[in-house]
């Protein structure tokens, strides 16, 4: 009797090389403008070139990758106009689902949140900040979901996406990283309350404090280089 082999799964295969791409961007190994050399990512992720360049494709819909005719691909940048354009459009999104979600959050969905929570203070206290990261977008996500609106959830998600690597690096120094950590604190006192108002303005301060650090950080950059 003939062996059975069971088919690959391709599809899988390239959700996992762009998996790992994007948490390459996201934590700055793969910086904005660097152009992605596929025999070098090919050999780092252990892959043929035909999954890479899905995984490329996948994440220029997802506005992490741009590709370039003929010349591959590269990691997308934002300059500061892109950065505070999407960040007030995340800010207005996050305050909305911050309402919303006062409203229909479960006692399970608070629950996991709770959870998340100890999570990223422990990642925090080992300042771990990859750890910290997922845990926080995690809790971010739950809040939007906790909306019961698709629309929202679908928006927040695509856009959110592409400021990924953006707002890993928005807790640059350890006072904003505590001031973080005090927000999120906060979040979950007024979402337990079911303060919908208190959380929708809470929520879009959290997102306008990591913008007002990140163009700061921007401008000093310009200001040393010029």
């Amino acid at each position: 009797m003939s062996e059975v082999v069971t088919p690959l799964d391709r599809s899988a295969l390239h959700a996992a090389v762009a998996a790992r791409l994007r948490s390459m961007i996201v934590e700055g190994e793969l910086a904005p403008g660097m152009r992605l050399n596929e025999r070098v990512l090919c050999e780092k992720l252990d892959v043929s070139r035909t999954p890479l360049r899905e995984a490329f494709k996948r994440l220029a819909g997802e506005g992490l990758v741009v590709l370039l005719p003929n010349r591959g691909a590269e990691v997308a940048r934002m300059d500061r106009a892109d950065i505070e354009a999407t960040f007030t459009v995340i800010a207005a999104l996050e305050g909305l689902a911050g309402e919303l979600a006062a409203t229909h959050v479960t006692a399970a969905e608070l629950a996991e949140i709770r959870a998340l929570q100890f999570e990223m203070l422990a990642s925090h206290a080992r300042r771990d900040l990859p750890g910290y990261f997922r845990a926080n977008m995690r809790i971010h996500a739950l809040i939007c979901a906790a909306a019961r609106n698709p629309v929202l959830v679908e928006t927040f998600e695509r856009l959110n996406t592409r400021i990924f690597a953006t707002r890993y690096r928005s807790n640059l120094t350890p006072e904003r990283w505590d001031q973080a950590v005090a927000e999120h604190a906060e979040m979950l006192r007024l979402l337990e309350a079911r303060d919908g108002a208190g959380l929708k303005a809470l929520m879009r301060r959290h997102v306008e404090n990591k913008r007002a650090t990140i163009v700061a950080a921007l401008q000093a950059r310009q200001d040393r280089a010029a």
